[in-house]
């Protein structure tokens, strides 16, 4: 695995040499290329003046920032130059939270920590278990690609992980979702909350017993091969689901998700005894 940035942890005096590893593997995702549907040939990204339609190189392009509609702000390269940021090697922590503190919609990007080498793998150990046996999480900064960003650094099975936090700023306000007015303050059915606690409790499972495959992914692979070796491609029309009431739909599915589950067996304490009827023998 290849590290995609070096440097050092540094909380108070305490500081800690790490690299940067990508948690996302991109050869995962299906990506297409744009291709002529004349010749099938590879389509070339031109870029060009939305006005006058002329091509354009990378040196003929700069940074503008819209603050108003068609009216644009140059900033040149050593405008972000002017930028004086703290060392760009260095996640500094700014303090130890609950984790139930960070909403879950700042969460972005992922990424692993590890040690730089042998020397740096003790207190890397160190940091991971005092994270893990205090329930803490640091959130601090990091410089990537140029740019300023809050990050959260926290304990995962054998290691660290680093998720690269959003901007509260960047999160929608909630309350501009059409419909939600009033949603609190509906008053809910007692038998209806009730068989839908009940359906919730019938339905709990680890999360490790989630089905999570990509059925889309797979299903766009088969199609991708089914084309490869020249095959017939059968499309699946899928049937619309009856409405049912809710009072109905709870009881049925209640009844579902009980019958999904498996009764554990009682132990008989046979296989004991063929064993020891073994020795004995």
């Amino acid at each position: 695995m290849r590290a995609i940035w070096k440097g050092h942890i540094r909380f108070s005096l305490v500081t800690i040499p790490i690299r940067i590893y990508t948690a996302i593997d991109s050869a995962q995702t299906i990506s297409f290329n744009q291709l002529s549907k004349k010749t099938n040939n590879p389509v070339k990204y031109d870029k060009q003046d939305r006005v006058t339609g002329e091509s354009l190189k990378a040196d003929d392009i700069i940074k503008g920032y819209q603050y108003e509609p068609g009216q644009y702000v140059i900033v040149e390269k050593s405008d972000f130059e002017k930028i004086k940021l703290k060392s760009t090697k260095v996640i500094e922590i700014e303090g130890f939270v609950d984790e139930s503190e960070v909403h879950k919609t700042l969460f972005d990007t992922p990424y692993f920590l590890g040690p730089d080498g042998d020397v740096a793998a003790k207190t890397y150990a160190l940091l991971m278990k005092t994270l893990r046996e205090t329930e803490k999480i640091g959130v601090g900064r990091i410089v990537l690609r140029e740019k300023e960003n809050i990050v959260l650094l926290t304990p995962h099975e054998n290691g660290l992980m680093l998720y690269k936090l959003r901007n509260p700023r960047e999160i929608r306000d909630i309350k501009s979702v059409p419909n939600l007015d009033g949603a609190e303050d509906v008053e809910a059915n007692e038998e209806q909350l009730k068989m839908a606690n009940t359906l919730v409790k019938t339905m709990l499972k680890p999360f490790i017993e989630i089905d999570t495959t990509d059925r889309y992914h797979e299903e766009l692979m088969e199609v991708i091969d089914a084309k490869i070796e020249g095959k017939e491609i059968i499309s699946i029309v899928e049937e619309e689901l009856e409405v049912v009431d809710i009072m109905t739909a709870l009881k049925q599915s209640i009844e579902q998700a009980k019958a999904e589950k498996k009764p554990m067996k009682k132990a008989t304490g046979k296989a004991k005894q063929k064993k020891q009827s073994k020795k004995a023998g």
